[in-house]
């Protein structure tokens, strides 16, 4: 009994080291992993890494739904940020490298698209129909009913009170 005891014991111990081992070593691959999946960027100026912080919050990841590559997470979006990085440490300006982008990728990539003769009915698509939709009730509101529905309405009554004697 006392050899079973000690035997289990001993069973306890090194199952304890195992589960601590494992739960260590999941814990040290999950740090490398969040590491790993950051981007690492130094700058220059404080003036380079305010650059870099707004246009990756002016930029548009291609791949998800309306999201900036400062907060996608796609692989696209890393290409991005590291794009937008290496060309501000070219020395080109935010101008510079929206236009690579927008080259690059479309109009789409930016938050702020410009107006365009494929981009005007955009624009103005929404102020053109509140404008027919306001005349449209002017219009209906307008329209004055007949002189002879005065007329109609006197004949009716007339009618209910006949029915109700």
């Amino acid at each position: 009994m006392l050899q079973q005891s000690a035997k289990g014991a001993a069973y306890l111990s090194h199952f304890k080291q195992a589960a601590f081992s494992i739960v260590a070593l999941l814990f040290v691959f999950c740090t490398y992993s969040v590491n790993a999946a950051e981007d690492k960027f130094t700058f220059d100026t404080p003036a380079q890494r305010e650059s870099f912080l707004r246009l990756t919050a002016e930029l548009r990841c291609p791949m998800c739904q309306n999201q900036n590559i400062a907060d996608s997470d796609a692989m696209i979006a890393h290409d991005m940020r590291r794009k937008v990085y290496s060309l501000l440490k070219q020395g080109k300006s935010e101008h510079e490298v929206i236009a690579f982008m927008k080259s690059r990728y479309g109009d789409f990539v930016h938050y702020q698209p410009p107006v365009t003769a494929a981009t005007f009915w955009l624009w103005a698509g929404p102020v053109l129909f509140v404008i027919i939709a306001l005349i449209v009730v002017v219009r209906r509101k307008s329209v004055t009913p007949p002189e002879d529905m005065a007329a109609k309405l006197a004949k009716a009554d007339e009618m209910l009170k006949r029915e109700k004697e």
